[in-house]
């Protein structure tokens, strides 16, 4: 019983550009229901926005300023009972660059 419970695998996906985290879903999804694994997800994850505040004018007009945001897109799958196939598939996957991917067992 507590080989099913631990049998997991988390993958977390960051990145700045909404298609390429559509695209990596995708492909993440496709591999694990072509090996028979369970998938849940993608969940969402509320999209983080870090704000940068810069000065136009180094000397002068300190009240003008310029504001620039980079939002961080993410995304979480779950897979469930996997097997060694699953996991040699998802190894072999080719993810874009700029996505940024964390694997939890």
């Amino acid at each position: 019983m507590n080989d099913t419970l631990n049998n997991k695998i988390r993958i977390r996906l960051k990145t700045y550009d909404y298609t390429l985290l559509k695209v990596s879903c995708n492909n993440i999804i496709e591999t694990a229901n072509r090996t028979n694994a369970k998938v849940i997800g993608p969940i969402s994850i509320p999209t983080k926005r870090k704000i940068y505040c810069v000065l136009r004018s180094p000397h002068v007009d300190k009240d003008s300023r310029e504001h620039f945001e980079i939002k961080i897109h993410t995304k979480v799958i779950d897979i469930y009972t996997p097997s060694s196939k699953t996991i040699d598939a998802l190894m072999k996957l080719n993810i874009p660059a700029g996505v940024d991917i964390e694997v939890k067992l």
